[in-house]
């Protein structure tokens, strides 16, 4: 008892409130970013491409040119959204909207399954060239496919990752995102570095049918989640 009044006062006197639900927008985030990162599109394959044939920082600056792109997507989906966050604040279309987010993620997961990266391989250069221009080739090749802002729309959704009212969460969320895309990229070289000599292109399709494994799970149990009310996003 004397413990808990102690917890109380040191709470009250607090010069600003911790509050539980900036940890909600930071997993959000960080899941968010590492499912719009892990599939292998070309993006990916150059990353691997370019660890294995010029080392694992090469790989990884390629995933910050991916992760910048996505994050330009990622603001521009949420910004598109935040117009009609006022059509979905209700439960009923709310509840629509995230199953509609289930239904897209798992229709991702889908066809990231059934795809074969290997077929539309982006050839690496023989010259290593500067970190730099590495990351900006990498930037303009995953700019230059804007379908990822359905995956960003499907996720946002699912989420309630769009909240005008409360900034503050929206911006942790967003520089989750980036974290959690880095996290990503930053231990797929860590595993391609050191398993270098058993890699090919075989390994590069299993790798995308475990995601889109993955994907496809993670999209049914939140879609049961959503169907049964057992648990609950709020814009």
């Amino acid at each position: 008892m004397f413990l808990s009044q102690k917890i109380s006062n040191f709470a009250a006197v607090m010069p600003f409130q911790f509050h539980l639900d900036i940890l909600d927008w930071i997993f959000k985030g960080i899941l968010i970013g590492i499912v719009a990162s892990a599939p292998m599109g070309p993006v990916g394959v150059l990353c691997i491409q370019r660890t294995l044939n010029k080392g694992r920082w090469y790989g990884f600056v390629t995933g910050i040119g991916a992760t910048i792109s996505d994050f330009i997507y990622a603001l521009i989906t949420g910004f598109g959204m935040s117009f009609i966050v006022g059509i979905i604040n209700n439960n009923h279309n709310r509840f629509i909207f995230q199953i509609l987010g289930s239904i897209m993620l798992m229709a991702f997961g889908v066809y990231c399954f059934r795809s074969d990266p290997t077929k539309k391989i982006h050839v690496s250069g023989n010259q290593k060239g500067t970190l730099i221009h590495n990351c900006i080739t990498a930037f303009l090749v995953t700019f230059s496919n804007p379908l990822i802002i359905f995956l960003f729309m499907a996720a946002f959704a699912q989420f309630a990752f769009v909240a005008p009212r409360h900034p503050l969460h929206m911006f942790v969320g967003y520089v989750s995102i980036i974290c959690g895309a880095l996290l990503w990229w930053f231990g797929l070289t860590w595993l391609i570095d050191k398993i270098r000599n058993k890699f090919d292109n075989s390994s590069i399709v299993i790798i995308n049918k475990i995601i889109g494994s993955l994907v496809i799970i993670f999209s049914l149990l939140v879609l049961i989640g959503t169907v049964f009310n057992l648990y609950t996003f709020h814009y």
